[in-house]
Parts: C-alpha cells; structure tokens; sequence
C-alpha cells in the first residue's frame, strides 16, 4: 500500500494523461464535425459528430478543471523511512500469514528473535526451556478441554508473563554492565530476584506441563478398578499448579528494577 505522497502523484499523472487525452481526442472529433458538417450539409450522422465531439470537450474540460483543483492541494509530507520500513514489515507480514503455512512460520521467526535477542544473558537458558515447554503444551492444548481448560488459559497467561520477565532480567543484565560502581549493587540485587523470579517461574510452568501430560495420560487411560479417583487426583493436580504458577506471576509482575 503506498503511502499519500505516492498515491497523491501518481493520482495527478493519471489526470494529467487523461486531460491530454480528451483533450486531443475533443480536438479531433471537433475539426472532423467542423469539416463534414458544411461538406455533407446537416443530417444524423452530422449530428453524431457533433454530439461526440461535444461530448469529448466537455470531458476534457473537467479533467483539466480537476487536475488544476488537485495541483492545488499542497503536497503531502514524505513518510518517514521508519515508518515506511514498518509500513512494508506489516504489509510482508500479512501476506506470509494468508499462505497455509504462515502463521507457524511467523511464530517459528519470532522465537528465533527472541532468543538472538537474549543470546549472551543469563536469561536464555530459562527463556529455551520455556519455548519447549510452551510447545509441548501448544501440542497437547486441543485435548485440554473441560476441567483442564482454565489450566490452559492461566498457562498462556503466565507464558506471555515469563517472557516479559525474561526480556526484563535481559536488559537490568546489560545496564548492569554499564552501571557505575555506585548504582552497580542495587541493580545487581534487582537482577538476582529478577532471576529467581524467572527461574521459580519456569520450573513452576514445567511443573504445569507435567501436570497437564499426566492428566491427559489418565483421561485416556483404560477403565481399571478406580479411573474417576486417578483422573480426579490429575486435575487436582493440574489445577494446583496452575494455582501456585498465578500466585508467582502475581507477585513476579508488580516488581521493577529500581531506576538509581
């Protein structure tokens, strides 16, 4: 899509060679209808002539009016490189995501992003784990229906929670590499509970995962002796770790690095 100083130009061609053509087909069909008119005297085929090259001039006559009325507007400002480069990534986005296979690539390219963007922190450890987690999940969610379902919800709650954290535990680790000595203790303690949070929180989303697997084992397990007891001890379990993984992201998510 181009922007409004591209349409606005291209807009002003288009009626300039419109203008241009009228205005010598008006020329023509008017010397024509001045020339046969006498020659022949007046008849239908006159007035056909006539009507046409009418016709034409009028038509020419508003392309120029309407190409005078568009040269008058001012010139609308040149988009911003930046903005234009966003323009084009939405736009190649976009058409990646109507093809068959789009939206996996897209998701495929965004965690390759993610995780250069983390390369060299203490945060890409925990953050590769989380991406596996996440896609075991991703694979059994469709069977997580009924009283798992709200599982699977707080579970893609605190996936996105996880990675804001460890985007945060990435930056408070580059500032600390740059802080002065006086600012370097209080941003390293923010860093040290930062990590602890991110790491309690991903063992904690694991547990989830294990606990999701180990209810869908029992729900599809074959009927024995006691197979409403097992199932109902998995979705307890499930439940409960779905429970204390909320509690954590609660706490994780109102804490800062402090900015002296």
């Amino acid at each position: 899509m181009a922007d409004e100083r591209t349409r606005y130009f291209r807009r002003l061609g288009r009626l300039r060679r419109s203008a241009r053509r009228w205005s010598v087909l008006a020329g023509g069909l008017g010397g024509a209808a001045a020339v046969l008119t006498p020659y022949a005297g007046l008849g239908l085929p006159d007035a056909a002539w006539a009507g046409a090259a009418g016709s034409a001039i009028a038509l020419a006559a508003w392309r120029w009016v309407d190409l005078r009325a568009l040269a008058a507007r001012p010139v609308p400002p040149a988009l911003d490189p930046a903005e234009a480069a966003a323009r084009s990534r939405a736009r190649l986005v976009a058409a990646v995501e109507r093809l068959p296979v789009g939206p996996g690539v897209l998701a495929e390219v965004r965690r390759v992003r993610s995780r250069v963007a983390l390369r060299g922190t203490s945060a890409a450890q925990p953050w590769a784990r989380l991406d596996r987690a996440a896609l075991t999940l991703a694979g059994m969610a469709t069977r997580l229906t009924g009283l798992a379902e709200p599982a699977v919800l707080e579970a893609a709650a605190a996936d996105r929670s996880l990675r804001e954290l460890a985007a945060r535990v990435a930056s408070v680790e580059r500032a600390l590499r740059l802080a002065p000595a006086d600012a370097g203790p209080p941003l390293a303690e923010a860093h040290a509970v930062l990590t602890a949070q991110l790491e309690s929180g991903v063992v904690a989303y694991e547990r989830l995962v294990v606990a999701a697997a180990g209810y869908l084992a029992e729900d599809a397990r074959p009927e024995t002796t006691h197979p409403a007891a097992r199932l109902t001890e998995a979705t307890d379990l499930l439940h409960g770790v779905a429970s204390a993984l909320a509690e954590l992201r609660a706490v994780a998510m109102p804490l800062r690095a402090p900015t002296n």
